[in-house]
């Protein structure tokens, strides 16, 4: 029942700015344990940063650590990863995901939005 939709990405040139944003419906995400990831071309897809209950705790992969901030509204059921910095290895699709285990056994997907990065 729970669709995630992701939104924001876009072409930028290297150094640029971009907000992603994730927006659940159909059911509150509430405390579930909400993250990041992102695939590139013929490459696996990777943790980019996740969220806790609350937005207490954050998590950054190290290629996004002092660039990239994931944070949540509860009350829009929205999550966001704010990516500053960008540079051209930061091209990728980017998925939004609810952890599995909290309101369904499986992880939850959004369709992805591209983000691309001109050098």
């Amino acid at each position: 029942q729970v669709q995630l939709v992701e939104s924001g990405g876009g072409l930028v040139q290297a150094g640029g700015s971009l907000r992603l944003s994730c927006a659940a419906s159909g059911r509150t995400f509430s405390c579930c344990p909400m993250g990041w990831f992102r695939q590139a071309p013929g490459k696996e897809r990777e943790f980019v940063a996740s969220i806790r209950c609350n937005g207490a705790s954050t998590y950054h992969a190290d290629s996004a650590k002092g660039r990239f901030t994931i944070s949540r509204d509860n009350a829009k059921n929205t999550v966001h990863l704010q990516m500053s910095s960008l540079k051209p290895e930061d091209t990728a699709v980017y998925y939004c995901n609810l952890e599995g285990g909290c309101l369904s056994e499986y992880d939850v997907w959004g369709q992805g939005t591209q983000v691309t990065v001109s050098s």
